[in-house]
């Protein structure tokens, strides 16, 4: 089986992100020896905007390769003003391909990439949960659920780190329970 790691925080070692990232791939692999893992930095080698000539392609790009030919996925996510890194996004405008990971049918969009377990590393500065009073802002665990779902993926699994903005407190408290939550996940048979 194939696993595909990607992290997108601009934060590098401080990053909470790839912290939980890490610790969830190391949680898979331990689980099952046999993964080949790629790993991805998106922020250290950022993909460029999208433009025409790789939205035309029909070829598609190597990151729709990777991810179709992935298993498992395992994406560090940091939330910037309340949604995903743009270096996510740049990742995710090579991947959405009509015919390729969804189709257009006369009921509406169909999702073509179903079938991969993803998890989801994503840490927010503050709190953007359902009943938060920020949750009206919260546009990247929503986005990347619709995304996700787009495309036939809609079980994805979320290891959420939140507050790590608040103080060192409840930073340390967000990570040690994301980093707990993330070591008990395996890969489902």
């Amino acid at each position: 089986m194939k696993l595909l790691h990607l992290d997108s925080s601009i934060l590098g070692e401080n990053s909470v992100s790839r912290a939980v990232s890490g610790a969830i791939v190391g949680s898979l692999t331990q689980a099952d020896p046999s993964l080949e893992v790629t790993y991805h930095d998106l922020a250290a080698e950022a993909l460029p905007h999208l433009t025409l000539d790789i939205l035309g392609n029909p070829d598609g790009t190597p990151e729709l390769a990777e991810f179709l030919a992935a298993d498992v996925i395992v994406i560090g996510a940091g939330m910037y003003n309340f949604t995903i890194p743009s270096q996510l996004k740049a990742w995710f405008d090579r991947v959405l391909v009509a015919g390729k990971t969804f189709q257009y049918t006369a009921e509406g969009p169909q999702g073509l990439a179903g079938g991969k377990k993803v998890y989801i590393a994503l840490s927010r500065g503050g709190y953007y949960g359902e009943g938060q009073p920020g949750a009206a802002v919260e546009h990247a665990e929503s986005y990347l659920r619709a995304v996700l779902g787009f495309v036939g993926i809609t079980d994805p699994i979320f290891v959420l780190a939140e507050g790590i903005a608040i103080g060192p407190e409840v930073r340390e408290k967000a990570l040690a329970d994301a980093l707990a939550e993330a070591g008990a996940l395996v890969v489902p048979a």
